[in-house]
């Protein structure tokens, strides 16, 4: 799928093993059928949000009007790009960029979920080091922040091995439940010492307008 009117649609990220980029109808039919099947076990909820906790023609759906969603409100100074990702051609999950404001603080904040299925392969480490080659090398990023609930394991393991940095917690609600959230960081140094995933970045010079970047950067 290729909009000329809206670039990213255009934009790839590939590594060793994945393939980023927007899905088409029936990709993202597949998409929805795998948040269907499940992304955590029963007594874990990883998101801010609890959409998980739907039944699962409800997750289904909250996949597919959460992409289109995304994508309708992009704007140059807020945009958010939810990526898909394929291994070997299959869908696995999905992994997001975002920007606020980002002309002008350079920062980055990057967001996922995985399959229940394709879980503990090293699938999430890669597709993260993939949007952030894409915002260190790509898009200029000068930190690039996560966040994780405190008992995530699993993603926290993900931003030490990248080489994010702990900055700050804070108390959130999710759900009806309080609980704390673990603040990182990432700066460019830190992601040169760490960069070890070769990406290929294939598309990107027509997407920087709605970056908010200057494409003669």
């Amino acid at each position: 799928m290729h909009l000329v009117h809206f670039p990213p649609s255009g934009l790839r990220l590939r590594t060793p093993r994945l393939e980023l980029r927007l899905p088409d109808p029936g990709e993202l039919d597949a998409l929805a059928e795998l948040a269907a099947e499940g992304v955590h076990a029963p007594d874990e909820m990883p998101f801010l949000v609890p959409w998980t906790d739907a039944p699962p023609a409800e997750r289904a759906r909250s996949a597919v009007t959460h992409h289109w969603r995304t994508l309708g409100s992009w704007t140059p100074d807020q945009w958010t790009l939810p990526f898909t990702v394929f291994l070997d051609g299959t869908v696995v999950g999905v992994q997001s960029i975002s920007g606020f404001d980002f002309a002008v603080t350079r920062e980055a904040g990057t967001g996922s979920w995985l399959g229940l299925r394709h879980q503990g392969k090293g699938i999430g480490t890669e597709m993260r080091a993939a949007v952030l080659e894409l915002a260190f090398t790509g898009l200029a990023a000068e930190t690039a922040a996560s966040t994780a609930f405190a008992d995530n394991a699993a993603s926290l393991a993900v931003s030490r091995r990248l080489g994010y940095r702990p900055n700050g917690t804070a108390r959130v609600r999710s759900g009806d439940t309080a609980r704390v959230e673990q603040r990182l960081v990432l700066d460019r140094a830190a992601w040169e010492r760490h960069r070890t995933t070769p990406v290929l970045i294939d598309g990107l010079a027509p997407c920087l307008p709605l970056f908010g970047l200057d494409p003669a950067r």
